[in-house]
């Protein structure tokens, strides 16, 4: 199984994540200062089987990028989270330490229900 994370735009491809993005998730064991940001692209929805926008613009956004035939289900993350459904990943870029907590503790309440839906 293969994981990535991509953006919409461009202004971003090339960087490793902002340090505050670092620091939440190195206090969580993980090391992600090698990665580099990249932009999502047509291809992304034929090489991975699922494509997840933490918003509802940025899944207005991948739509318009989706090729006619894919396989990947498109959708918005916290779908995936019971009581969530048609809630936004907190945005923490503009917020604080405790912004960045929240945004980990989305997405790990999605990727925790991924994995349960494909254990049953």
């Amino acid at each position: 199984m293969t994981i990535d994370s991509a953006g919409i735009g461009d202004w971003h491809v090339g960087r490793p994540p902002d340090p505050r993005a670092q620091e939440t998730a190195r206090r969580h064991g993980l090391d992600i200062s090698t990665y580099r940001a990249r932009q999502v692209t047509p291809e992304d929805f034929t090489r991975f089987g699922h494509v997840f926008a933490l918003d509802q613009q940025n899944l207005k956004d991948l739509r318009r990028l989706e090729p006619s035939r894919h396989i990947a289900e498109v959708g918005l993350l916290m779908n995936l989270v019971p009581g969530r459904k048609g809630t936004a990943v907190v945005d923490p870029y503009y917020g604080d330490e405790d912004d960045f907590e929240q945004a980990w503790a989305d997405v790990d309440a999605a990727a925790e229900a991924l994995v349960r839906r494909y254990l049953r």
